[in-house]
């Protein structure tokens, strides 16, 4: 278990890429911190789910958005688990795309808390931790979309766009502190809400080179690539994770 002993923290954790990110974590042998803002009754399901596969985690509330929250869930964790290596930020929420015309500001101010402030809160608590522990593992969930650039797409990319200059820039600052800030970029992922047998999920598998709808549970082997000993030595990495529809960083 490439994993084995790490104590991990999932943002967003109980919805979307992050309930299989948090079970493919647990797999590898990950005591996985499962946040939520809300849905309580979901986290405690991959929870419950994570446990009677043989794994350990918990759940954590907090609105990754606020400091004083993220703070706290922090002592929380180090509370249950006694540390804590690694960083998910996979939490995202409201409105993410649609026209110019209709976007508001309360939308670009969402996009950027999410995609910029929240990791901002979650890396401000996790650091000193992590810094006396002798080092620490930092992965932002970001977008092949920042390689194409549709158009309706401005909202999402706001956001999107500020987490991988972010995380660039945290890879140079944090690295004397041997704290790693890499990057994995999904494409259209078969999570929980995805029906592999649909025309439009069969239609995108053949639209793509590897010819397959891949599984969420692929970003979760990405994110354990750069949590664990293989990417010691890797930093402020782009990872595509695309089934090679995003085929160069383009950063």
């Amino acid at each position: 278990m490439l994993l084995q002993g790490k104590v991990v923290l999932v943002t967003g954790g109980a919805r979307g890429l992050g309930v299989n990110i948090s079970k493919v974590l647990a797999r590898e042998g990950a005591k996985v911190a499962v946040n939520y803002s809300a849905s309580r009754e979901k986290s405690e399901k991959v929870v419950k789910d994570i446990r009677e596969a043989g794994g350990d985690a918990e759940a954590f509330q907090a609105d990754v958005r606020d400091f004083d929250q993220v703070q706290k869930m922090t002592s929380e964790i180090l509370a249950r688990f006694s540390r804590l290596d690694g960083v998910v930020n996979n939490a995202i929420g409201g409105k993410q795309n649609g026209p110019l015309s209709e976007a508001t500001s309360a939308d670009f101010a969402n996009s950027f808390d999410f995609g910029c402030q929240a990791v901002v809160n979650t890396i401000k608590a996790a650091r000193p931790i992590m810094k006396e522990q002798g080092g620490g593992r930092i992965v932002n969930i970001v977008t092949e979309i920042w390689n194409m650039a549709p158009a309706g797409w401005a909202i999402y990319m706001a956001g999107k766009g500020a987490m991988v200059g972010l995380s660039r820039s945290l890879a140079v600052e944090l690295g004397p502190e041997n704290i790693t800030v890499n990057m994995v970029a999904p494409g259209w992922m078969a999570d929980e809400k995805v029906d592999t047998e649909s025309e439009d999920s069969k239609s995108f598998a053949k639209s793509i080179p590897l010819r397959v709808h891949g599984s969420a549970d692929e970003i979760g082997n990405g994110c354990v690539f750069f949590l664990s000993g293989l990417a010691n030595y890797v930093t402020g990495a782009y990872l595509p994770v695309t089934g090679g529809r995003i085929t160069q960083a383009g950063l």
